[in-house]
């Protein structure tokens, strides 16, 4: 059976058509929610005890990057973990977290209280005898309430 161009044409408009319909019905996450405004006061930030922040931490242009070394030290002197570098994010007393990422539902999780529930942005080192250099890149964070 052959095809003719024009239905071909005909058939490629209609996909392409229905795909934009469905990106345009899709629900949004965020319906029903409030953006909670974000200062820098809700940004924590941890270091390793022996480095100055400005040496593994840069925030410009609204990206906020962490690095850290394989040979760095701890969050602090005797921890035994390996070298991090972080931020947490600061909550409220919500009642109910839910993460979304890219959209999609990711964890819920119930607050037992005032400074139960934080997020964890950040890079940590790989292990032993593996990458030198561990780098994270942070943008566009959100927090909402209903």
């Amino acid at each position: 059976m052959e095809i003719s161009h024009k239905n071909s044409l005909l058939f490629l408009v209609l996909v392409a058509f229905s795909a934009k319909l469905v990106l345009f019905c899709s629900a949004d996450p965020t319906d029903g929610f409030t953006l909670v405004p974000l200062t820098e006061k809700n940004f924590g930030l941890q270091k390793q005890y022996n480095v100055p922040l400005d040496d593994r931490y840069s925030y410009e242009h609204g990206v906020r990057r962490l690095w850290v070394y394989n040979h760095d030290k701890p969050f602090y002197g005797d921890s035994g973990t390996r070298p991090a570098q972080k931020f947490a994010l600061r909550t409220w007393m919500m009642g109910k977290l839910t993460v979304f990422i890219d959209g999609v539902q990711k964890f819920v999780k119930n607050d037992q209280g005032a400074g139960d529930l934080y997020f964890n942005c950040g890079v940590y080192a790989a292990p032993d005898n593996s990458s030198n250099y561990m780098e994270s890149r942070w943008k566009g964070i959100k927090i909402y309430k209903k």
